[in-house]
């Protein structure tokens, strides 16, 4: 007889996590894989769970930040990717940050030893007939977008996002820059930070301008980017001052060379456990290879800059969630088929493992015969949920991260706000998905 298994169409970030979440729930998974067999624009690896853009998995403070409430709670649900995530971290402050090459091993390793897991590289054309979770990212290849397109009679819904530039370390002028985190959070080697004066940065912010850019197809046009990944030459067109206020703030730091206050400041943060890369924070760009190279290396510390990688710009592509999927990540016209990560309209490597997670739960325990009571929306894996799978107006669905604008509003006696309310929330969310857990393993 053959083996029956649950399908896991994806071998990125969500779709590690619910074949995990599957098999640990006793269920025999078939993890799908297309890359090496079909490459991708952005990949540079074979490995499962490569990170394509930042090595950042964001704000690591479980007390007062969304993403650090997610990181927390998909801990306490046995995640492989927090799991991988913790073991692999590199300093980054507050945030929590990684060796992207020992973290996509180290994910690969789990996933391959695992009894209840079979991997198959392959590319899935089609919806399979079989119980099945999707979680191609936003990089699902030709054919099974047409599939599914072809499926929901919905246009492609789609944004454009942008990869950061990433420097060799021994490449950086420590005589002109220097470590220091922003109001020395960390350790205070966290970051790289290379200074600019009024003059240098207005001759940096005209460059950007005049650089050359990748040309867009024609079906391209008209995609909007997200606001969490804007290319830095997109925000630099909103006037001098925009990247003052965003990645180039020099607010919190002081020159240690000479103990000035630079006009503005461009950070690197360490990419990997050695300590030999160094990546741009917030410098994602569509500029043309040759023109990064060129108007980077005006940057003061950067003047010698060799690039491991240089940025880049793909498209993604995401389904109207709360028009097509149920409150289960089930595609309404074919319950069999659920959705999980990017694809759904969630934005973030650790949102996208968060859906994946949940999605593996949900089929687990349908394949199992249980119920599945969803996580309350009080809690960031609820939260997430609810918004898309009908929070969200789907007329307007755009891609979110999580925050704390999505999390069930608080009550209490007292109005609270700034910091209190949010410390009230992550501390309200972690107790709730406690509670909710309990439930599910009685």
């Amino acid at each position: 007889m053959t083996k029956k298994y649950a399908h896991v169409i994806g071998g990125g970030l969500a779709g590690s996590e619910a074949a995990w979440q599957l098999a640990e729930a006793g269920i025999s998974v078939l993890l799908h894989e297309m890359r090496p067999k079909r490459k991708t624009d952005v990949h540079q690896s074979e490995g499962l769970a490569e990170l394509v853009c930042s090595n950042s998995f964001r704000s690591d403070d479980a007390t007062a930040n969304a993403v650090g409430v997610l990181h927390q709670e998909m801990r306490l649900m046995n995640s492989i990717i927090m799991r991988e995530a913790d073991i692999h971290s590199v300093p980054a402050g507050g945030a929590l940050a990684v060796d992207r090459d020992y973290f996509s091993a180290g994910v690969e390793a789990a996933l391959s030893a695992h009894p209840m897991i079979t991997i198959e590289r392959d590319e899935i054309d089609h919806l399979p007939d079989e119980p099945t979770i999707i979680a191609t990212g936003p990089l699902t290849s030709d054919a099974l977008a047409t599939a599914i397109a072809a499926e929901t009679q919905e246009e492609d819904l789609a944004f454009f996002d942008a990869i950061a530039p990433i420097v060799h370390f021994d490449s950086i002028n420590m005589d002109v820059a220097w470590f220091q985190s922003r109001y020395d959070k960390g350790t205070g080697k966290d970051y790289i930070n290379c200074p600019m004066t009024e003059e240098q940065y207005d001759n940096f912010i005209a460059a950007l301008d005049a650089g050359d850019k990748m040309s867009f197809k024609e079906f391209e046009t008209n995609t909007p980017y997200f606001d969490g990944c804007m290319p830095i030459e997109v925000m630099a067109e909103r006037g001098l001052q925009t990247l003052r206020f965003g990645p180039m703030k020099p607010v919190g730091l002081t020159n240690a060379h000479d103990g000035s206050r630079p006009h503005a400041v461009v950070q690197l943060r360490q990419d990997n456990k050695l300590g030999t890369l160094f990546n741009m924070v917030g410098f994602q760009t569509k500029l043309k290879y040759g023109e990064q190279v060129e108007i980077f290396r005006t940057i003061p510390g950067l003047e010698n800059a060799e690039f491991a990688r240089l940025g880049g710009l793909h498209r993604n592509t995401f389904i109207n969630s709360p028009r097509l999927l149920d409150s289960e990540l089930r595609l309404k016209t074919k319950p069999h088929i659920r959705f999980a990560g990017q694809i759904t309209g969630v934005e973030g490597y650790v949102e996208s493992a968060a859906t994946g997670g949940l999605a593996g739960r949900m089929l687990a325990a349908e394949l199992q015969g249980h119920k599945f009571t969803p996580p309350p929306a009080t809690t960031a894996h609820g939260a997430l949920l609810s918004h898309i799978t009908g929070g969200a107006m789907a007329d307007s669905f755009q891609p979110m991260n999580v925050n704390f604008g999505l999390f069930e509003p608080l009550v209490t006696e007292k109005r609270l706000r700034g910091r209190d309310r949010k410390q009230a929330m992550a501390a309200r969310a972690l107790e709730q998905v406690d509670n909710w857990l309990e439930t599910q393993s009685a």
